[in-house]
């Protein structure tokens, strides 16, 4: 069983940043794909971004692409989500997610493991 805990997330203003991490309890997770997803109030989660598990393959959704990156440090079982450019609509409550296949998914139904999320609030 691999536990996640995200850490990060709190008030910006739009147009600030902010760097989620993922810490996962279990070494061998440096193995697994790990993506982030957010769900913001009144609405169904979605995906934001994965890597595999070297971080040399990374995914995005569109409403992201540009202003977030993903990356990984296997050495500390973290993945982190850095944020910039943000909007009021990037409020959520922020996922990270842990796949223990190679391929890279923006699919909930292909990830394991789950965090308890991290509020990211953005004001305009």
């Amino acid at each position: 069983q691999v536990q996640l805990v995200e850490s990060g997330g709190g008030l910006v203003q739009a147009g600030g940043s902010l760097r989620l991490s993922c810490t996962a309890s279990m070494r061998t997770s440096s193995t697994y794909t790990m993506g982030w997803f957010r769900q913001a109030p009144g609405k169904e989660r979605e995906f934001v971004s994965a890597t595999n598990w070297s971080g040399g393959r990374t995914i995005y959704a569109d409403s992201v692409k540009g202003r977030f990156t993903i990356s990984r440090d296997n050495s500390k079982n973290t993945v982190y989500l850095q944020m910039n450019s943000l909007a009021p609509e990037d409020t959520a409550v922020y996922y990270c997610a842990a796949d223990r296949q190679f391929s890279v998914s923006s699919t909930e139904e292909s990830y394991d493991y789950w965090g308890q999320g991290t509020q990211v609030t953005v004001s305009s």
